[in-house]
């Protein structure tokens, strides 16, 4: 499995669609013209925010709805909508889904100033804005918060633009303008209580990158124009031989009032490397979307199992409209590849995605005495056969085996995966056409190669705490970074312990430390953490523990009160006087207000530490990492080169 996973992924690159405005195929207005794009971004010890402005002008000779449209980065809590009218801003309210369409439609109607951002299911935010005046501007910007984890050492922060071009229905009905005709700018500052020793950002050669006297590191990135074709992905990690560490955020913002928390555990493990032959079931996506890089997964399925060990076994399953079995269990010897993708080369794609079935073939003929992984690789989102969540959680359920997901393009459903993956104890990555592939590699192979914790579990005892997103923990890898999103009704000591199996022992990590009794540097927790509630819900209906309608329930209820945009909510933006007409509370704004204070607060602070656990470290080994300097310029700039070389060679021979 050593470089199995670097072969998948380096040749599942393939051409997509934009994010950008949109126009209706059959209207006759001209598309909405961007006339600049500016993206703010800060990472401050576990959370990313990230501020969008972006300015619409209409060629038209009337006004115009301007419709803009861009895929949802994963886990992001979207919680702001403005509207500018010169200087002065219009900010947005959510309210249930509903009603923030109905007063949209009449506000808009009324050829007043207004705006509504909405989710259309697990994959694309749709932005709103009307009117856009005849050959004139609008203003309008967003903000969304992400929780970012560091793999191994390296921290990962994805800005998604790039759609799956898996939606041929939506692809019929809209014409798309992503091209950015004035400025685009990309501004990033990474604050980091431990020291980074090298950042990347893959094709954006033009960034330019500089040091603060605190630490922190700005990143930016300038273009007169600019096409939102591509991700911006920037990698950074961290010096080698950390301390593993327990870090701690809060905000409580008085002593009557319930906290929020986000604790990030970095364990240091002593996970030994599994060299015993192993069976991989590789499981592959041959669907209608899969066509155009069809030719080149074949290649790279090739390339793969010629660098598996001989005592490895490898089956692949392939599905479309229907699964199929393309090869048995087959022992890793160059004979026996060559006929295996003498057979494969013969494949072509069969219609509609049926993961089940595709999942259902992959795990019979296992054999119990071995150890298998099953990889499956989809850019797609099931569409045939069996697509209910549950379906799925319970087959899942009936094997023990370990199921590793790879996602290709941002139109993916991100929460069936994690249904499969939760299930199955083995986990899921998304991969960018942006991303270096040989690290996104790296990443995944040390998980695969190395034992595991089993049967993990955390336990907070001292203090009273609800809401914890301990629920589906079960495995941790080497490597993983867990994140955990909490509240509490009191302060107090805590006693934190993980508990698990690792090589049949039981093992228990413990420490100490206190949550505060009034805490107000990080108000934006409290989105952070019911969005995490929000995919709880959402994880708890697909494996069939809670039923629609009280799933449902949960998401508004939560939506409302931290006013964040849902499935079951969306986001208004109207004149003052307008809220005040419609008898609506301005809670977003008042929210918005105390953020935006404490981020200011934070931008001035020098920066903290937020590591609780150095009076009584919970691992006793440091942090892992890649090692070799992964991301160092030279070594990076050489395996991408190889790899590209690899990748051009299979284009070639395609």
């Amino acid at each position: 499995m050593r470089t199995i996973l670097l072969t998948i992924l380096l040749c599942c690159v393939f051409p997509v669609s934009a994010g950008g405005t949109l126009k209706a195929v059959m209207s006759n207005d001209q598309t909405p013209l961007i006339q600049s794009h500016r993206i703010n971004v800060v990472i401050n010890n576990g959370f990313a925010r990230t501020e969008v402005e972006q300015v619409f002008s209409n060629p038209n000779e009337h006004a115009i709805e301007a419709i803009y449209a861009v895929p949802v980065p994963q886990s992001a809590a979207l919680s702001e909508l403005s509207i500018f009218l010169g200087d002065m801003e219009l900010q947005g309210e959510v309210l249930e889904r509903d009603k923030a369409e109905e007063l949209y439609q009449k506000e808009r109607e009324q050829g007043r100033d207004a705006g509504i951002a909405s989710k259309d299911a697990f994959d694309t935010f749709h932005f709103r804005v009307s009117p856009v005046p005849s050959m004139g501007e609008s203003r309008f910007r967003y903000v969304y918060y992400q929780p970012i984890d560091i793999d191994t050492s390296v921290g990962r922060y994805v800005y998604p633009l790039e759609e799956g071009g898996t939606d041929e229905v939506a692809e019929q009905f809209w014409t798309r303008n992503e091209h950015v005709s004035g400025v685009f700018e990309f501004d990033l500052l990474i604050k980091s209580s431990w020291p980074i020793s090298s950042i990347r950002i893959p094709g954006f050669s033009d960034a330019v990158q500089s040091k603060g006297n605190d630490g922190s590191h700005h990143i930016q990135i300038k273009r007169s124009e600019h096409d939102l074709t591509s991700d911006i992905v920037v990698y950074y990690q961290l010096e080698e031989n950390l301390p593993s560490r327990v870090e701690f955020l809060a905000y409580r913002p008085e002593a009557s009032a319930d906290g929020t928390f986000m604790m990030v555990v970095t364990p240091g493990l002593d996970l030994k490397e599994l060299n015993q032959g192993a069976d991989y079931v590789f499981v592959l996506d041959y669907s209608g979307s899969m066509q155009d890089k069809l030719s080149t997964m074949q290649r790279g399925i090739e390339q793969t199992l010629g660098k598996m060990n001989s005592n490895d076994r490898f089956r692949i399953v392939r599905f479309g409209n229907q699964a199929s079995e393309l090869i048995g269990w087959t022992q890793a010897s160059p004979k026996q590849i060559e006929s295996a993708m003498s057979r494969l080369s013969k494949s072509s794609t069969i219609g509609g995605t049926n993961i089940y079935e595709g999942l259902s073939m992959g795990l019979e003929k296992l054999d119990q005495d071995r150890v298998t992984s099953l990889i499956l690789v989809t850019d797609g989102v099931a569409n045939v056969g069996l697509v209910e969540p549950q379906a799925f959680h319970q087959l899942m359920t009936t094997v023990d085996i370990r199921v590793f997901g790879f996602l290709m393009g941002n139109n993916s459903n991100w929460p069936l995966m994690r249904t499969i993956t939760q299930a199955s104890g083995g986990f899921y990555k998304g991969v960018s056409n942006s991303d270096d592939i040989v690290g996104q590699v790296l990443l995944a192979k040390s998980k695969i190669t190395h034992e595991c914790l089993h049967d993990a579990s955390l336990e907070i005892k001292g203090i009273n705490t609800y809401g914890v997103n301990n629920e589906f923990l079960n495995k941790v890898y080497r490597g993983q970074q867990l994140v955990f999103f909490g509240r509490y009704t009191k302060p107090g000591q805590a006693r934190i312990s993980l508990k698990a199996r690792l090589s049949g022992a039981d093992k228990t990590y413990q420490t100490e430390f206190d949550f505060p009794e009034v805490a107000v540097d990080h108000p934006e927790l409290e989105r952070l953490w019911a969005l995490m509630r929000i995919e709880h819900a959402e994880d708890m209906h697909n494996a069939g523990l809670m039923d629609e309608a009280e799933s449902e329930s949960l998401v508004k209820a939560l939506g409302l009160e931290f006013q964040l945009v849902t499935d079951e909510t969306s986001m208004v933006v109207m004149g003052d006087d307008q809220f005040e007409q419609y008898g609506i509370d301005r809670n977003n704004r008042n929210r918005v207000m105390l953020e935006r204070q404490a981020q200011l607060t934070r931008s001035q602070a020098p920066i903290v530490s937020p590591r609780v656990d150095r009076k009584k470290p919970m691992f006793d080994l440091p942090a892992p990492s890649l090692g070799g300097g992964a991301l160092d310029p030279i070594h990076l700039l050489l395996a991408v080169v190889l790899a590209l070389g690899v990748f051009i060679h299979l284009r070639q021979k395609s």
